[in-house]
């Protein structure tokens, strides 16, 4: 069940800037609304997300905005390239090719998603 309520971005473009490189305000006002973004993929699949300390959910959203930014016009939804240039050969894999905002499986484990969880159910109504 997903939250009604707006929640407020659990990190800033500065907390990126930390992370990362000193942005330009046009970078500033991407990462701003990307931060919103990030925050309610984790608002919405994550049900234990308040279960989570204030710089988990910040590391991991700026984590996600940082991977959507390293993404570029040049490249979005590119998988591989190659070049050659006579004898000399790179090739590339990109690990984000589409430019999306996700959460990676340690992430997702971290807000405690796919973590499994003892419990213990009473089966004889309290009585002995």
């Amino acid at each position: 069940m997903t939250s009604t309520a707006p929640v407020e971005p659990f990190a800033a473009y500065g907390d990126v800037e930390k992370r990362w490189h000193t942005l330009s305000a046009a970078e500033r006002e991407t990462a701003s609304t990307l931060l919103e973004d990030a925050t309610q993929i984790i608002v919405d699949t994550c049900p234990r997300w308040a279960e989570a300390s204030e710089r988990t959910l910040k590391t991991i959203v700026c984590a996600m905005v940082i991977r959507k930014m390293l993404v570029d016009d040049d490249h979005l939804g590119v998988t591989n390239a190659q070049q050659t240039a006579g004898s000399f050969s790179e090739s590339f894999t990109y690990s984000n090719p589409m430019g999306d905002l996700y959460l990676t499986r340690a992430e997702k484990a971290r807000l405690g998603v796919g973590v499994p969880h003892a419990f213990h159910l009473d089966m004889a109504g309290g009585s002995r």
